[in-house]
């Protein structure tokens, strides 16, 4: 009898326990969270002799990313195309001398999403293209992916023991957080230059990823960069004084990991938080080094960001922007 009720005890145990599994598996995940913006940018054009061509981005919608009610106050007429790795291109061609006013403004609406990607593979999950694959380890104009960065590469995942593809982007990331301060004193930050970076062990959200970039990328897994600006938490509305940019690195049978070497460096308690996560407090606007627009400039741009002009095929200097936001 002893041993019947203590098989009964078991199995009310059990059943509890798979009861309360079931309820926990139907339980939805916490949502991320989200923040919704009213966004102004502004490009203002200097008079130049002859007729400008005037490039700006427009953001992009995509998983984490919506762009409704976009609007463009532009004195000629103007057109948008969808480049490379989707993203979108305002072109205006402006007469020379033109009296009917040399400022574009585009407005929208910007829903964006916290996007917190787990690194457990699933079965089924869509694997990149063999294209796909081999640009994303292709270096860029300044990530070159030579032997002396290969081999600076091969010290710290060797030295963090990492062998798998997520250990090794971890090592990467950790090294570069480490060893990179972020310091925009001085000249030559801001460009996005692995050797500056791995040199200076300075600079700004560029330089950073830069080195993460080119060392995941030596090491054979593919890693992307993105740029936009950075919505400030502090206040509701107001300008937007710069840029800022991140990336992510592919891992199979997950998907884009994204992460932001930069911040993570500027909040120490925020960098587990950062390998894996891009917060909502932020717009992308593109996609991708050296970028080719639409209709074509006469030099590939590094990033794009901010609104790029060519008078006869020559860059145009003094062209200036501002970024507007308002909490919705």
């Amino acid at each position: 009898m002893q041993l019947i009720r203590i098989a009964r005890c078991t199995v009310s145990v059990l059943t509890i326990c798979c009861l309360l599994s079931s309820l926990l598996a139907l339980r939805p995940a916490v949502a991320p969270r989200e923040r919704t913006v009213a966004f102004t940018y502004r490009a203002l054009i200097p008079s130049e002799p002859g007729q400008t061509d005037l490039w700006l981005p427009i953001p992009h919608d995509s998983p984490f990313q919506r762009i409704t009610g976009l609007t463009i106050s532009s004195p000629v007429p103007y057109r948008i195309d969808t480049g490379a790795y989707g993203n979108r291109v305002l072109h205006v061609n402006i007469p020379a001398k033109a009296d009917t006013g040399r400022m574009v403004t585009v407005r929208f609406t910007a829903q964006r999403l916290e996007h917190s990607q787990p690194t457990t593979p699933q079965p089924g999950r869509k694997t990149l293209s063999a294209a796909e694959r081999t640009r994303w380890l292709q270096p860029d104009r300044l990530v070159p992916i030579d032997g002396k960065i290969k081999q600076w590469a091969d010290e710290v995942v060797t030295k963090a023991n990492a062998r798998t593809d997520l250990e090794k982007a971890r090592a990467i990331y950790n090294h570069v957080i480490s060893t990179v301060h972020y310091d925009k004193s001085g000249t030559g930050w801001g460009r996005g230059d692995i050797y500056y970076a791995c040199d200076a062990r300075r600079g700004n959200c560029t330089d950073f990823h830069a080195i993460f970039i080119g060392y995941c990328r030596a090491v054979n897994i593919p890693a992307r960069f993105a740029i936009g600006v950075s919505l400030p938490t502090d206040r509701p509305e107001g300008q937007i004084s710069g840029y800022h940019c991140w990336a992510e690195f592919y891992l199979n049978g997950v998907g884009w990991v994204p992460i932001d070497a930069s911040e993570a460096a500027k909040n120490p308690a925020k960098r587990d938080y950062f390998f894996g996560t891009h917060d909502e407090n932020r717009i992308e606007f593109s996609v991708g080094r050296d970028l080719r627009l639409y209709p074509e400039q006469a030099e590939p741009l590094n990033f794009f960001v901010y609104p790029y002009a060519e008078t006869a095929g020559q860059p145009v200097t003094g062209v200036k922007s501002v970024f507007a936001y308002r909490a919705l």
